[in-house]
């Protein structure tokens, strides 16, 4: 019996029907083998009389954080453009993530108000640190979150020199140790 440590979410491809049996926590679509639970992938040798070996997913007592529409998650921005800002989340509430999971935060999910005056180079930097929360699934590739309420935010950034800054109203933020000020959209603090 082989077993992977690797974490397999819901509806993983796991491997195919031609080579595996579909054990327990598993299903089979188009010929395919899935994951159906959250857990961790193992692999038994053929057993009575089985004709080839049967792949399982198996729970695991450990917590691992998975975005859900409605949770607030803390995220790292790894690159924006102008109509988006892609981030890696790290954190769901209070639990880290085993693995990143990506997300965008789009233009319209910024604020509230005022959408059309936004600007994601004037609200986020690569490598600030955002509290938001899930609003949607989004695509394939990407949970959407929104930074539309005023807890939400960048809470950690760092100026161009790298240096620490905090926040100095809900749109700019400022270097500790030079005094410049950036714009960003700031998390209201606690």
């Amino acid at each position: 019996m082989s077993s992977d440590t690797t974490v397999i979410t819901p509806g993983r491809r796991l491997g195919i029907a031609q080579e595996y049996e579909a054990g327990a926590g598993t299903y089979v679509r188009n010929g395919t083998i899935y994951s159906s639970i959250l857990g961790t992938k193992r692999i038994s040798n053929k057993e009575d009389g089985a004709e080839k070996p049967v792949i399982s997913v198996e729970k695991s007592d450990t917590k691992f954080a998975i975005p859900v529409i409605g949770s607030e998650v803390l995220a790292r921005v790894v690159r924006i453009n102008p109509r988006a800002a892609s981030v890696a989340i790290m954190m769901v509430g209070s639990t880290p993530c085993q693995e990143d999971f990506q997300g965008s935060i789009r233009i319209q999910d910024v604020r509230a108000t005022e959408k059309d005056l936004v600007q994601m180079i004037n609200s986020f930097h690569p490598g600030d640190i955002v509290r938001a929360e899930v609003i949607s699934l989004g695509d394939q590739r990407s949970y959407y979150l929104a930074t539309t309420k005023n807890e939400h935010g960048v809470v950690f950034a760092q100026s161009a020199d790298g240096n620490a800054m905090v926040p100095v109203s809900w749109e700019e933020m400022q270097d500790t140790k030079t005094g410049a000020v950036e714009k960003r959209k700031c998390a209201k603090t606690f």
